[in-house]
């Protein structure tokens, strides 16, 4: 299984492929774009990760 970390850098590296595709992204600008993606992702996936796992004094 990938680490959560390469799981977000390739999320934020398919997003930013996604932009550049639509148009809404200039490959001109792609290095501060994708450090701002990044970041957005990795802080929304971190913030949530454990609210997806039960605790052990909770019955699922």
């Amino acid at each position: 299984m990938k680490s959560l970390d390469e799981q977000i850098l390739r999320t934020a590296k398919e997003i930013v492929v996604k932009f550049i595709e639509m148009g809404r992204l200039s490959p001109s600008n792609i290095h501060e774009s994708f450090k701002d993606i990044h970041a957005t992702v990795n802080e929304t996936v971190k913030k949530n990760i454990n609210k997806d796992i039960p605790s052990d004094d909770q019955q699922v």
